[in-house]
């Protein structure tokens, strides 16, 4: 969901209606003008089936439809029959005629219902009295609530070479500056210069709740200018600091309720690939619920460790369940959704499964070209690594 969307569903969820005002109680019994109960539209409630019959599928045009049902911004002079009609889509649903805006309601804004029967053909007004309704949408609660809640790598000792860092928080966020919120700064309390891959396409997910932030690769493989002219971002025997700012603005424009700080030691760099025959597997009983469990030698990636390990049996059908990654990033479990069977299962590791350093199982993130021509640096294997296992009977 994209930051506009999420600016219309906080508004439409403030609304504050005036009141559902009745128009008539005539054969399709009581009419009535008020704002849906999720208040996303402007509904008109009760009309008479051969009102129904005659706007089912009319292709009207805006302002024909605008004669029937406006609803129109209340300027600060109070008189809203001088803004125009807003623009929206009209449809008929069951019996009732909705208005949907085409823009999100403002917050802080008053609007100005209207259902005039008088844009109906005279045959079909009979004795329907028109009928008005206010509602103004209430500023959003400004009170600071949003938090970091977690850093990942969430380890006290990160390799030179750290690739990435994952920010969580606690409810949707705002995007496009991001960078001017986030600090990684030395003993010292200085600024890092430029230590984040700074792109125009930031990588949130979908709920805006999550953000992945890479360190320029520039600054951590050997031999490129960017590292040979200013150096690294990490530098081993160091410790560093990542601040978030608290003034950073949640998808509600408010600030954060606090500013998130993690603290950790660089160790040396790594630039093996991790090794699965050095894992510890921990193998459950058939019949069971027991958690599979798996020890790396290492701390690994965390969202990739939860996306890109997967069980599945002999036909390669995968097993339902929920996996997790220790805060330490070296133990990863595997609940299942139904009881261990006594066949032979097998973990598979997809090739974007990475430590914290982007290296995989398949290669190094920064590969001695000269020692190994025939795999360029970056060069990836779509071959995943299987780990076989048999539950314990």
């Amino acid at each position: 969901m994209n930051r506009r969307n999420l600016a219309w569903h906080a508004a439409v969820l403030c609304l504050a209606v005036s009141g559902i005002v009745p128009l008539h109680a005539g054969d399709a019994g009581a009419l009535e003008l008020r704002w849906r109960p999720d208040h996303s539209a402007v509904e008109v409630r009760g009309l008479p089936d051969r009102v129904i019959q005659a706007i089912h599928g009319a292709q009207w045009p805006p302002e024909k439809w605008a004669e029937l049902l406006s609803v129109r911004i209340v300027p600060l002079s109070k008189t809203p029959g001088s803004m125009p009609s807003m623009l929206g889509r009209y449809a008929v649903e069951g019996k009732t005629l909705v208005f949907t805006p085409r823009f999100p309601w403002q917050s802080g804004q008053s609007y100005h219902a209207s259902f005039q029967p008088g844009g109906l053909p005279l045959e079909l007004v009979a004795d329907l009295p028109p009928v008005t309704a206010d509602f103004t949408v209430p500023m959003p609660d400004a009170t600071p609530s949003t938090v970091v809640s977690q850093i990942y790598p969430a380890v006290d000792i990160v390799p030179e070479n750290l690739l990435k860092f994952y920010l969580h928080f606690s409810a949707p966020m705002s995007g496009g500056q991001i960078y001017q919120h986030i600090h990684l700064k030395n003993e010292a309390g200085n600024d890092i210069e430029l230590p984040f891959l700074e792109i125009n396409e930031e990588l949130w997910d979908r709920s805006m709740t999550r953000l992945t932030l890479f360190i320029d690769p520039g600054r951590i493989k050997r031999e490129v200018k960017p590292l040979e002219d200013v150096g690294p971002a990490l530098e081993a025997g160091k410790r560093f600091t990542l601040v978030i700012d608290a003034a950073w603005p949640d998808a509600l424009g408010r600030p954060m309720k606090s500013a998130a700080i993690k603290s950790f030691s660089v160790g040396p760099p790594d630039r093996q690939s991790p090794d699965p025959a050095q894992w510890t597997l921990r193998v459950p009983r058939a019949g069971t619920l027991e958690p599979l469990a798996l020890t790396f030698t290492e701390p690994m990636d965390n969202a990739l460790a939860l996306r890109h390990l997967t069980v599945v049996d002999a036909t390669s059908h995968r097993l339902d369940g929920q996996s997790g990654l220790a805060l330490d990033g070296r133990h990863w479990t595997f609940l299942p959704s139904a009881p261990w069977p006594s066949d032979p299962l097998t973990i598979i590791i997809d090739p974007m499964f990475e430590d914290l350093a982007g290296n995989t199982p398949q290669r190094a993130f920064e590969v001695d070209v000269s020692n190994n021509p025939a795999a360029p640096a970056g060069q990836s294997t779509s071959k995943s690594t299987r780990l076989p296992f048999t539950p314990v009977k």
